[in-house]
């Protein structure tokens, strides 16, 4: 009885090293992927350059917030993610835009906090910044004649404000609640609206006043007009590839050239690009993986 039982700890022992050495496997880079359409393309695009161009091959897991995507980095539960350089600023490391000093780039500095605080760094910018912004409707935009978020605040207490649920947490300092105290904003409601629902919600009358991404294919479709930031609350968002700082030792057999191939998505995208990329999926139906594929060719970067 007791080699029986000697037996199944042994096995037991095995299973759970076997468990152990999965997230070590320096076979395959794994990512998280996002909620939004953008995350997912240049995910996708990360996998096809990465399984075209080196011997690792990529796996794309579940879906996850953004929030949860920096923490199972950190982790070292993945090995990159799309990220943006004001989210990694004001979101996962908790600094505001003023903490930058004079004559450093927000790049720069964060870049510089991240490999100290996290061991995570950017890799070169993607050429996006997919800001958030302030968007209504064109239709209350002519009526209230609005242009700059500034205009909104005599005719606020008229406007029902919506976002998704994230941007009234108090995950970070470009959020709802530091935004209204920053213009004086007293808004008739700000409602909190699942994701997928928020821009039905505008269009169906429900939401007068929305939060965007700049980038958002879908800002098109509604046919939103995007408020200037005139007072500069919200940070610049760069968007980049954000990598564990051992990632290219980790890979150095299977891809030794790792770096560079992740760098060639660099400098290639425009915001227009990324409108007319997160368009064909969210309002065409495209897959992000044929987004991804056709872009990659446009550019000749896919065989």
């Amino acid at each position: 009885m007791k080699k029986f039982a000697a037996i199944l700890l042994s096995a037991a022992l095995a299973l759970s090293f076997t468990g152990c050495s999965s997230g070590d496997d320096k076979s395959t880079l794994k990512i998280y992927d996002g909620l939004y359409s953008e995350m997912k393309i240049i995910h996708q695009m990360v996998k096809q350059l990465v399984e075209q161009d080196t011997d690792l091959k990529v796996k794309i897991m579940d879906e996850m917030s953004p929030v949860n995507e920096f923490n199972e980095l950190i982790k070292g539960n993945s090995d990159l993610l799309n990220c943006y350089d004001g989210t990694l600023l004001t979101t996962y490391l908790k600094y505001d835009p003023t903490d930058v000093p004079e004559g450093t780039s927000l790049y720069d500095f964060v870049n510089e906090k991240a490999t100290a605080e996290k061991q995570v760094h950017l890799l070169d910018k993607l050429g996006i910044n997919n800001t958030y912004a302030i968007a209504v409707p064109q239709e209350i935009a002519d009526k209230y004649n609005l242009n700059t978020i500034s205009d909104l605040v005599p005719v606020a207490g008229e406007l029902t404000f919506g976002a998704e649920h994230d941007f009234f947490s108090e995950e970070g300092s470009a959020k709802y609640n530091p935004m209204i105290e920053f213009y004086g904003l007293k808004f008739k409601a700000g409602n909190p609206v699942d994701i997928g629902l928020k821009y039905s919600a505008v269009e169906s009358g429900n939401i007068d006043v929305v939060i965007v991404y700049s980038t958002d294919g879908l800002n098109k479709k509604a046919n939103l007009k995007i408020l200037e930031d005139d007072k500069h609350f919200f940070p610049e968002y760069n968007g980049a590839l954000l990598v564990r700082d051992d990632i290219f030792e980790k890979f150095k057999e299977a891809a030794p050239n790792l770096e560079e191939v992740l760098n060639k998505l660099s400098g290639i995208f425009t915001d227009e690009d990324m409108v007319n990329l997160t368009y064909a999926c969210d309002v065409e139906g495209k897959s992000p993986q044929d987004v991804a594929k056709e872009f990659l060719q446009s550019k000749g970067l896919l065989k």
